[in-house]
């Protein structure tokens, strides 16, 4: 089992950059898929990124080029670098696991969230 906790969130103007950052409790953390999701004020929470225990990474349309995930498997880390962001990027971030992979179905642990406000 892992318990996940996001950190990083705030309040950032549009063209600004933000780092989100997800420390990982429990083994083996290197032996789990990792990603991002983010739910909008009255939206479903929707797949950012993923990078799962083979490397392969993958991003939604939305913030590719702007998102990049990486992690630190000495730290129990994973990261989520936010460039360019925008008004519509304002969210409540998760951090997310799973034994196997991550995808927009497929997520055994949750994070609570951290929350980001893209504004000027």
């Amino acid at each position: 089992q892992v318990q996940l906790v996001e950190s990083g969130g705030g309040l950032v103007q549009p063209g600004g950059s933000l780092r989100l950052s997800c420390a990982a409790s429990g083994r083996s953390f290197r032996s789990y898929a990792m990603g991002w999701f983010r739910q909008a004020p009255g939206k479903e929470r929707e797949f950012i990124t993923s990078k799962n225990i083979g490397g392969s990474t993958f991003y939604a349309d939305s913030v590719k080029g702007r998102f990049t995930i990486s992690r630190d498997n000495a730290k129990n880390t994973v990261y989520l670098q936010m460039n360019s962001l925008k008004p519509d990027d304002t969210a409540v971030y998760y951090c997310a696991a799973d034994e196997v992979v991550v995808t927009a179905t497929r997520v055994h642990y949750w994070g609570k969230g951290t929350l980001v406000t893209v504004s000027s």
